[in-house]
């Protein structure tokens, strides 16, 4: 799918146009190989620096070409498994063709793109200002990392309290996917940190002044999604270790437990056991000595439990 967008210069809106004119913005989401040669016709661009961001696995890098700039980043998704909810990232482009557009190509729609085409955004877009546009782009990528980040800590807040009542192997799994997401987008912020350093020294994008302010801030908000993820692996990692200290005092009860009650089974069991045998018979063999036999075997059983009970074996 391919969108033209470009602002009107008189409303300051951003419109949706039919021509591929200079100053124009090209967002392009899941392209097939004929909208690739076409972009890359019209444009008269290498199909190579479309394709990059469409491999999943690209990380945040910039490329460049004679006249042209490829900035790839990641930035935060949704995914779905069945009826299991998932975050990770995705590569996004932004390409800047000469100083004539500006486009942005991923394999799917992503929120930063959409926040900015619903006009829900902190700055005024102007699809001529391109080095502005990446940056804007960019502080809402580092934004976004940050409002994940926060719905994790909502997901774990919950995980931890449905842990106290549940050890089943999916709570488990739950937390092999948190641990997952906390390294991928940590690796996913270290790479946009690391391409927002090259971009500050100017070296591939010309730095305007009124734009600085912009950059500041998304290298601020960056830093912080950072930090945050550091902060919240380490609660995630405590949460493990918790835990296996919980699975494992669970088992070590369970054991106990059972232990206890075999030391009380084996009680009447010894007794029948020794009786039985081809010994002369203590009491009266008849249906009294019987009975009598019966209640000293539980006498003994209850005084081994009362027992076993205040050690805190039961």
């Amino acid at each position: 799918m391919i969108e033209v967008l470009k602002t009107n210069a008189v409303t300051g809106k951003l419109e949706s146009v039919k021509e591929i004119t200079r100053g124009v913005w090209i967002n392009i989401v899941a392209p097939t190989s004929d909208e690739i040669q076409y972009i890359s016709h019209k444009l008269n661009v290498s199909e190579n620096l479309l394709r990059y961001p469409l491999d999943i696995a690209e990380k945040a890098h910039i490329d460049t070409d004679e006249t042209n700039v490829l900035i790839t980043i990641d930035v935060p998704i949704t995914e779905y498994r069945g009826n299991k909810k998932m975050y990770s990232t995705l590569p996004l482009g932004m390409l800047l063709v000469r100083d004539d557009y500006f486009v942005t190509i991923s394999q799917q729609r992503v929120d930063v793109i959409n926040q900015v085409l619903n006009t829900v955004k902190l700055f005024d877009i102007y699809t001529e200002k391109k080095s502005r546009l990446v940056f804007q782009i960019l502080y809402r990528v580092a934004a976004d990392y940050i409002k994940y980040i926060g719905y994790i800590s909502k997901d774990i807040d919950t995980f931890e309290k449905r842990m106290l009542k549940s050890m089943k192997s999916s709570e488990l799994s739950s937390l092999l996917d948190f641990e997952k997401t906390m390294i991928y987008f940590n690796a996913s912020i270290k790479a946009n940190q690391s391409v927002l350093q090259k971009i500050n020294r100017g070296k591939y994008i010309k730095l305007y002044e009124e734009d600085e302010d912009i950059l500041d801030d998304t290298i601020i908000e960056n830093t912080q999604a950072m930090e945050m993820i550091q902060t919240y692996s380490e609660i995630l990692n405590g949460i493990i270790d918790i835990f296996g200290t919980i699975i494992s005092n669970n088992l070590n009860t369970v054991m106990k437990l059972l232990t206890s009650i075999t030391i009380i089974m084996t009680i009447p069991t010894m007794v029948s056991s020794y009786l039985g045998m081809n010994v002369t018979f203590p009491f009266r063999v008849d249906v009294p000595g019987f009975y009598g036999v019966t209640a000293f075997t539980i006498l003994i059983t209850v005084i081994g439990a009362f027992w076993l009970k205040k050690k805190d074996m039961l």
